[in-house]
């Protein structure tokens, strides 16, 4: 009888961790989760292309019709800017993954905040160091212990439509190139003044 019981017992543990694992590989994968939990929204400082650093988009979220079945779950928002298809192209270091962890696409936070019903919406100044390249903002339902359940986002499925796009700065300052045309101007002086005394030494010499 005691050993029937503890065959029992340990069906009843690989049970509960078969079911632990398998609710652990859903919400591993991007295909996995919740899609269009949230209606995304972004809206650009000016038109044309935005400068890192200076220009700023309008993100607006909220909790879309169709909602998520794990709503009740819910605890955090995390709204990221992500690549668009065509500033992954030939950059391993910006593909996008179905495992949520190997996934490059979101790379750029821009807030978290507790999760209510409420419509929220922030003006999110683009970092110095965004590079170069199109992108669009998705926002991601986090759970207490982290996991992502659900997502939203300010683009369509194939991530064409709503785009915007971001120029990089350059990494050259103002003051650099007022020292840089300096440094050049001094180097021409004393090169000239190195020949006007080399000529001057060579008569001196000529005249003894």
């Amino acid at each position: 009888m005691a050993i029937h019981k503890i065959l029992f017992a340990s069906l009843l543990i690989c049970l509960l961790i078969q079911s632990i694992h398998g609710a652990t590989e859903v919400i591993k994968l991007f295909s996995k989760l919740d899609k269009g939990a949230f209606d995304v929204t972004t809206n650009t400082s000016r038109g044309g292309v935005l400068d890192a650093g200076k220009d700023k988009v309008i993100v607006t979220w909220k909790l879309s019709a169709i909602g998520s079945t794990h709503e009740s779950e819910f605890k955090t928002v995390k709204v990221k800017l992500c690549y668009a298809p065509p500033s992954q192209v030939d950059r391993p270091w910006r593909k996008t993954h179905d495992e949520l962890f190997k996934d490059k696409t979101c790379k750029h936070k821009i807030v978290a905040k507790p999760y209510d019903k409420n419509p929220h919406s922030i003006e999110y100044t683009l970092e110095r160091d965004i590079p170069t390249g199109s992108y669009f903002v998705r926002a991601y339902a986090v759970d207490a212990n982290g996991n992502q359940l659900a997502y939203g986002q300010s683009t369509d499925a194939t991530k064409k439509e709503n785009l915007f796009s971001v120029q990089a700065i350059s990494g050259r300052h103002t003051s650099l190139d007022i020292a840089s045309v300096c440094f050049s101007a001094f180097s021409v002086v004393s090169l000239i003044g190195f020949f006007i005394n080399e000529k001057r030494k060579a008569k001196l010499e000529q005249r003894q």
